[in-house]
């Protein structure tokens, strides 16, 4: 693989706003990543069904890599020993990994929170680990990754005041102490911090204040979308983006559907990523500019239509929605293939649309046309 020469130096360029959507540009040492940017997430070294090549062509500047995966499978040391993530997966382009703590309360057993961290037993065999900032920056570190996360406590909503109160401010604590080992890894890469305090607004505002005291190169948005009504996540992103400093990239972790990202965009957001394009084609679902797409629905059998004739991706402009419900149903492993380069395909060609609709100063039409889309839905074969 042909190496990239690294920079030295990690910021954020603001290009254009249209009222509080944002214009931009995200410089790394591997790259630029044009914002609004959605990032694919390659759990596992990976996006499952996609090969990096095919990725990079449908317009990703960046993607994600999961921390409490990969230290589990196949070991950050193990990956630095065969020269970092990015040439483990043949991806030579920003990678941006998470902390691994949402993934700790989500998937480990018999996990024990202390003010040191986290201990917990792998949901894969059982062995324990204990996850702290020092430990959890030192793998983001082993794996090379240009963008990392500190580690933080994610409290799933609804949750009690108080409850998300501690966990605020134990992830504060913890901003410090990850922001501190941090220090210790080379020039260009970049450590941001996350802000929560669950659907509370004057917690949100104490969590985004306390990190921007601290000081950060990059702000991530955490706990949002985890059941709560858009609604509320909408309201909290605009109780925090105001507090953010306007010459750094945020960060809306963990989401979401294309409205909950064009509607986050309005808000200020810069940087999404989510499982939903992937996960959702190999579950027979289909994102278009139509909206979702069933291919599970029997209607679709004897459609030899595709997807979307205009589009650029040939899985959505060149096969039959009737050969995509046969291999739905047949259970074929090309279908989710298919399936997961639309919806990736689809998802930046949305954010293609966003970036050019901000620099025009006109994404509020564009927001009002793409909803229009989605509204008319797909009109079934006569």
């Amino acid at each position: 693989m042909m190496h990239q020469p690294l920079a030295d130096e990690f910021r954020y360029r603001l290009h254009a706003t249209d009222g509080a959507a944002r214009l931009g540009e995200v410089v790394t040492p591997r790259g630029v990543i044009r914002t609004p940017a959605f990032m694919p997430v390659g759990t596992a070294a990976t996006v499952k069904g996609m090969y990096p090549e095919q990725v990079r062509a449908l317009g990703a500047d960046i993607l994600l890599g999961n921390t409490y995966h990969l230290m589990l499978r196949p070991g950050a040391e193990r990956v630095a020993a065969l020269g970092g993530l990015h040439e483990f997966m043949r991806w030579p382009h920003p990678i941006l990994t998470d902390s691994g703590g949402f993934q700790v309360m989500s998937l480990a057993a018999l996990r024990k929170m202390t003010e040191k961290g986290v201990t917990f037993r792998s949901h894969i065999d059982g062995t324990y680990y204990e996850l702290t900032p020092e430990r959890s920056v030192e793998i983001q570190g082993l794996l090379g990754s240009d963008i990392q996360m500190q580690l933080d406590e994610c409290v799933r909503l609804p949750a009690s005041g108080e409850e998300i109160a501690r966990a605020l401010r134990l992830s504060l604590r913890w901003a410090e102490r990850s922001k501190k080992a941090f220090e210790l890894q080379p020039k260009g890469r970049a450590l941001f911090g996350i802000v929560q305090g669950g659907d509370a607004p004057e917690l949100r505002e104490e969590s985004a204040r306390g990190l921007v005291d601290i000081g950060f190169p990059g702000y991530s948005i955490g706990g949002l979308a985890v059941g709560e009504p858009q609604e509320v996540m909408l309201r909290m992103l605009e109780v925090v983006n105001p507090i953010l400093p306007t010459d750094r990239p945020r960060y809306l972790m963990g989401v979401g559907t294309p409205d909950d990202i064009i509607e986050s965009v309005a808000r200020g957001v810069d940087m999404f990523d989510c499982v939903m394009p992937t996960r959702s084609g190999r579950h027979a679902l289909a994102f278009t500019r139509f909206g979702r797409i069933n291919l599970k629905n029997a209607r679709h059998a004897d459609d030899p239509r595709p997807l979307d004739e205009e589009s650029d991706c040939p899985a959505a402009r060149d096969y039959s929605r009737a050969y995509l419900h046969h291999l739905v149903r047949c259970d074929e492993m090309l279908g989710s293939m298919l399936l997961t380069w639309v919806n990736l395909a689809y998802y930046q060609h949305l954010m293609a649309g966003i970036r050019a609709a901000i620099a025009e100063g006109r994404f509020k039409a564009f927001k009002a046309e793409v909803k229009e889309g989605w509204a008319r839905g797909d009109i079934p074969a006569r």
